[in-house]
């Protein structure tokens, strides 16, 4: 079945639909840059309304592992390839992709020219986007893409009910839950720390009664502006003291909590392939990475932070951390996943904290 990918722009990419095939959507385009994780990637809440242009040419060979899920299913809104993979050859394997995606509801594209596009992303920047079987409609399609806006995807991507993972006898964190990735649970549990994950408005008192030697604050999707109500309840969390690691939208969220400003990138940081340099030892490490908004580095004010590494890219900042307080937070995903592991360290430095 012929499909289309038509971007806000006016620029039409036909393609094979995949998945989904019935459903249309909008979505905002984006692309990532990883060679393989595209298992984890389609399972990263981070995605949660965005559609994932893979720039690797050939997706799905390796077939559909669900012991590689960052969570229990897809969240990204659609899925643009170059080429579906005609086999599977894993032996971990339990479905192909295409399945995978019509059992989630996902609509999908492929033969379609991810070069190009990729491009015109980076050109352009992000973009809205609509998949469609047909073009009969034009106005009726612009006008939704043009309406089309993720929100706080937060509250849609959180867990409703507290969970505990590890031993109850063993050191333990409370996460808040973002939209978190199931490695960052395994990460703890790998270094003897049980974790409970809880919704990520859980009242302050609430974490507090629960007695944690630490806090995280997850990865997620969306602008971190739209989440007040975190940044609220960080706000609060930061005048107790307990150490606390943030990671990607938990990173923003801290930084807005201490009056700091984001803003959006131009076509965002997605892949596991981004050179972070940490400025306290010199090193650079490649880093595995997935968000669209960044911490402005001038409205960070020195008397209560200070930046920890940056982006050896384009010099964004990539971690802080606060002054007089047991904090540090990082852009980054130290978890990988798809990715390498090179910043595993902060893992590492955090547990000794607690």
């Amino acid at each position: 079945m012929v499909g289309y990918l038509v971007l806000e722009n006016g620029e039409i990419f036909e393609g094979e639909r995949i998945g989904a095939t019935m459903i249309d959507t909008a979505c905002e385009v984006v692309f990532n840059t990883g060679m393989a994780g595209y298992l984890e990637t389609f399972t990263d809440p981070s995605y949660a309304g965005q559609g994932i242009v893979m720039t690797y040419p050939l997706i799905g060979n390796y077939g559909v592992i669900p012991d590689d899920f960052e969570s229990e299913r897809i969240w990204a809104k659609a899925v643009f390839i170059h080429e579906l993979a005609e086999f599977e050859s894993n032996f971990r394997k339990k479905d192909n992709l295409n399945k995978f995606l019509r059992d989630y509801k996902i609509p999908g594209l492929t033969n379609i020219n991810t070069r190009k596009l990729t491009k015109i992303l980076r050109e352009a920047g992000t973009m809205k986007g609509y998949v469609t079987s047909s073009l009969d409609n034009m106005d009726e399609i612009m006008r939704k893409i043009k309406e089309y806006e993720i929100g706080n995807v937060v509250k849609q991507v959180t867990t409703q009910n507290i969970m505990s993972y590890g031993k109850a006898n063993e050191k333990q964190i409370v996460l808040l839950d973002y939209g978190f990735k199931h490695n960052i649970v395994n990460s703890f549990l790998k270094r003897n720390v049980g974790v409970t994950v809880c919704p990520s408005n859980t009242p302050v008192n609430k974490i507090l009664a629960m007695n944690p030697d630490g806090i995280l604050l997850s990865n997620g999707p969306g602008d971190p502006e739209n989440a007040q109500e975190e940044i609220n309840i960080v706000k609060e969390l930061c005048k107790t003291n307990i150490p606390i690691l943030g990671i990607c939208l938990g990173h923003q969220l801290m930084a807005l909590a201490h009056g700091f400003q984001t803003a959006k990138l131009k076509y965002g940081h997605r892949g596991p392939n981004h050179p972070v340099k940490d400025l306290q030892n010199g090193k650079v490490y490649i880093t595995s990475q997935n968000h669209g908004y960044y911490v402005l580095d001038d409205s960070i004010k020195s008397e209560i932070a200070e930046v920890s590494h940056i982006n050896l890219n384009d010099n964004t900042v990539e971690g802080i951390r606060y002054k007089n307080k047991n904090i540090f937070t990082v852009q980054f995903h130290p978890e990988a996943c798809p990715g390498p592991e090179d910043t595993n360290y902060i893992f590492d430095s955090f547990v000794k904290e607690l």
